[in-house]
């Protein structure tokens, strides 16, 4: 979810991921999310649908941003940590580590987040990312208790960890006075007392 790092060769210099992400976001802003179209993005954009559609393969695509990459930080981030600290304190850790927001990208990662979380049009592609964040968490839990990734465990680590950090995120979107890294903190210390029921 996070910003762009350089740019392919050939482009126009404005034109990279976060400033498609910022032409899109205020069309949805504008029209809604469902009444924005791929050309009218490209348009905003200053480029043209197959350009876009190389950075993005679809509309459903542009709320997740570089999720691709987000992804391969979340399973380096879980690699590093060290194993003399609690599975469950490496997960919470590396969530925190994965959903860090710079100040002054946190009014865009609102948006991003509502989009995500409150638009219908969404959620099948959604669940799709989802479950690609669950199996990077499974496959870690795994790997630290021994267990193979289609054992109950760890797959139920990887679902929890999914809904606490979901459960941080409504709750950060309905109260502005809070922060996203004090709602995940509070919400993935279930973590703990989960893995205190099932592991002992």
């Amino acid at each position: 979810m996070r910003s762009v790092s350089g740019r392919p060769k050939g482009r126009p210099p404005a034109t990279d991921h976060a400033a498609i992400e910022r032409a899109a976001f205020a069309l949805f802003t504008e029209r809604g999310f469902e009444g924005t179209t791929l050309d009218a993005i490209a348009e905003a954009a200053g480029i043209g649908r197959r350009t876009l559609l190389r950075y993005y393969p679809s509309k459903n695509d542009i709320p997740w941003g570089r999720f691709d990459e987000s992804l391969a930080d979340l399973r380096g981030s879980l690699a590093a940590m060290p194993d003399d600290i609690p599975v469950h304190e490496a997960v919470h850790r590396a969530v925190l580590a994965f959903n860090h927001v710079d100040e002054g990208a946190v009014a865009q990662h609102r948006q991003r987040m509502t989009l995500l979380l409150r638009t219908p049009a969404l959620q099948a592609h959604s669940a799709l990312k989802y479950r690609q964040w669950c199996e990077v968490i499974t496959s870690y839990v795994a790997g630290r208790l021994g267990l193979p990734c289609d054992a109950l465990l760890p797959r139920a680590v990887g679902n929890v960890s999914l809904a606490l950090t979901l459960s941080a995120y409504e709750e950060w979107l309905e109260r502005e006075g809070r922060t996203i890294e004090e709602c995940l903190d509070e919400a993935l210390s279930g973590l703990r007392a989960y893995f205190a029921g099932t592991v002992g």
